[in-house]
């Protein structure tokens, strides 16, 4: 897209929190008008993929056999942001820098995870045994997918830091076994 393609080369050159959405539509030739059209923040032409991510996630989730363990069953669906990293790596570390250098895209990136989490949730409670006696507002599902994500965080962290040089699924994988098996 060409506001996108806009907005990341001013990004590069100014820095995220130095460039304008009017300096993104002059550049893309359009209105700032326009701009809101396209993406509800300027936080949302760097992290806008996010929205399809998570459901692609959810989607990879729920097409897990129900036989396999919560983590497992992540794990698996996270391949869908393992493979990201792999597709374009140079894209994907200039936005994994960005993100964790701008205060205004990591708030974000944190709400777009919690919608994320939500998706999640409830095809982890398909997998974990009932409780009896369980009280309504179990936490377990919500826990497991909290921590999940956590796991995700770190392990995109390493790769990034590793400049993309680390297997993403490799970090993750170590992530995950921390945590589940410290």
């Amino acid at each position: 897209m060409e506001i996108a393609n806009a907005a990341m080369q001013l990004f590069l050159t100014r820095g995220f929190d130095a460039t304008t959405t009017e300096q993104i539509a002059a550049a893309a030739g359009i209105s700032t008008r326009s701009f809101f059209r396209y993406f509800e923040t300027k936080e949302d032409v760097v992290l806008g993929y996010l929205s399809e991510t998570g459901l692609a996630l959810q989607q990879a989730l729920e097409a897990r056999p129900l036989s396999e363990s919560p983590w497992a069953a992540l794990r698996r669906a996270f391949d869908v942001v393992c493979e990201g990293t792999k597709r374009d790596p140079e894209r994907a570390l200039r936005g994994a820098r960005m993100l964790a250098q701008t205060p205004s895209l990591r708030a974000r990136h944190t709400e777009k995870q919690m919608q994320w989490h939500d998706a999640l949730v409830p095809a982890i409670v398909k997998r974990l045994p009932p409780r009896a006696g369980s009280p309504q507002g179990d936490p377990r599902a919500a826990a497991i997918v909290a921590a999940a994500l956590a796991c995700l965080d770190a392990a995109l962290a390493a790769w990034t830091a590793s400049g993309g040089k680390a297997d993403m699924g490799a970090l993750l994988d170590d992530a995950i076994q921390a945590v589940r098996h410290p």
